[in-house]
């Protein structure tokens, strides 16, 4: 394998996407989708009404509908990390055991900026909302339902969720660990109702719909889980192409060292990511209401 300064190795690429989906919640519950870097289309259609019945004979009647495309436009985001300037003068197979271990690290970057970005709309870094990402996100999209979170009866809040969803079907939930937490010690007539969520347990999915617990929930205080139509109207991607810049001078990280001064090199990656709320209506988050979030 050819290492270059330019771009990941084809096979890591693969790996930060396959391996993200281990530790985001976004990515796990929804649909992939490949994604241009000058955006990609989705078609969506809003059908009112029913289908008419013609075999009689009857006359073909009008419908309203309404269709545009959502356009899924990548956003990029960057990591980097230093490393002994070895990395530079070693052998390609000694680089490639370097560039495993920092993607590692990367891809868990990568799932939890996802689930940050999707869920809260802030730049995972600052913690400030992003312009960039402006109401495609389940925090800032007004036609996202919300639901006051009763730790009491953390049972009827998805209950609720299922209500407010209307005709949607509840495919996927993200929720925080106090939510998981509550809901494990939930019981009736003195049963615990959820007894795979004692300990701390992560299951794959409650009550036969797909779950996933990530503090990535609970980022922004007073949010406690998601939960909705993953699987319909939702659409997450990447574009297949990460860059690798490896920067020998200066101090790139604004850390007031040096790196020739320290015998080091700063590897930083930068990686494009899209989705697309198909139908804020969808979805319920559960919240603190009085929290103001």
């Amino acid at each position: 394998m050819a290492f270059t300064s330019t771009g990941f190795p084809a096979e890591l690429v693969k790996e930060v996407f396959t391996g993200a989906k281990g530790h985001s919640s976004i990515a796990k519950l929804a649909k992939q989708t490949p994604i241009a870097f000058s955006g990609t289309d989705i078609m969506t259609f809003n059908f009112d009404g029913e289908v008419n019945l013609v075999a009689e004979g009857a006359a073909k009647g009008s419908h309203t509908n309404g269709n545009e495309p959502i356009n899924i436009v990548p956003l990029k985001i960057e990591y980097g990390a230093r490393v002994s300037d070895e990395f530079i003068k070693c052998s390609e197979e000694k680089k490639l055991e370097y560039l495993r271990s920092f993607n590692e690290g990367f891809t868990k970057k990568v799932a939890r900026g996802l689930d940050i970005m999707v869920m809260h709309g802030i730049n995972p870094k600052t913690g400030a909302l992003a312009q960039s990402i402006g109401t495609n996100s389940f925090d800032t999209n007004d036609d996202v339902h919300s639901v006051t979170y009763d730790s009491a009866h953390p049972n009827d809040n998805f209950e609720d969720a299922v209500e407010v969803i209307g005709d949607y079907d509840l495919n996927g939930i993200a929720m925080s660990k106090t939510m998981a937490k509550a809901l494990s010690k939930y019981t009736e007539n003195g049963v615990r109702q959820f007894p795979q969520l004692a300990w701390g347990a992560n299951p794959d999915e409650i009550n036969g719909v797909p779950s996933d617990i990530n503090t990535t929930v609970s980022k922004v205080n007073g949010e406690y889980a998601y939960a909705g139509d993953f699987q319909n109207a939702f659409k997450w991607g990447y574009a297949d192409k990460v860059t690798l810049e490896v920067i020998e001078y200066g101090d790139p990280d604004n850390t007031g060292s040096d790196l020739k001064g320290h015998n080091q090199v700063y590897l930083r990656t930068e990686a494009w990511i899209g989705w697309a709320i198909l139908d804020g209506a969808a979805f319920a988050r559960i919240e603190d209401t009085s929290s103001g979030s």
